[in-house]
């Protein structure tokens, strides 16, 4: 699974590819259309996706690389809840893809975002584990049997 390079906007909606770095914003590319644009650091704030994290019972946190990988594996047994669902249906569902994520501090709008987020990557097949990864988590089970 590759986040890098992929940035949430402050005041756009939607997820962007960074395509350069200027001194006074960034050069974007928007994941749904294709379009570039400037996005200017006076107007809007940068969130690249690999430094976020939710925030679990221990005072740690998890990456959203691991939580969208924990969506991946259970997919199937635990089909992805609607944005719209009712708030006690996306804390149930976040409950059983994340079980020790912090109740106070993870919000539904919060739990709402990660599953946009998941299924606009997934349709799009950027949630594909790489070769390197899929090698890992290979070398990972042999070692364990």
């Amino acid at each position: 699974m590759k986040l890098e390079g992929l940035v949430a906007v402050s005041g756009l909606s939607g997820l962007f590819k960074m395509i350069a770095n200027r001194s006074n914003g960034l050069i974007v590319e928007d994941l749904a259309s294709g379009k570039r644009r400037f996005a200017s650091v006076r107007q809007h704030q940068f969130t690249p996706l690999e430094s976020i994290g939710i925030y679990t019972d221990d005072g740690e946190s998890v990456e959203l690389k691991v939580v969208f990988s924990s969506i991946l594996e259970k997919l199937e047994a635990t089909p992805i809840v609607e944005v719209n669902a009712p708030n006690r249906d996306l804390q149930q569902y976040f409950n059983e893809i994340l079980p020790n994520y912090d109740r106070d501090r993870v919000h539904i709008g919060d739990m709402k975002k990660v599953i946009k987020w998941f299924t606009f990557l997934n349709e799009r097949g950027l949630l594909a584990a790489t070769e390197a990864e899929e090698e890992a988590s290979n070398m990972n089970a042999s070692e364990e049997e």
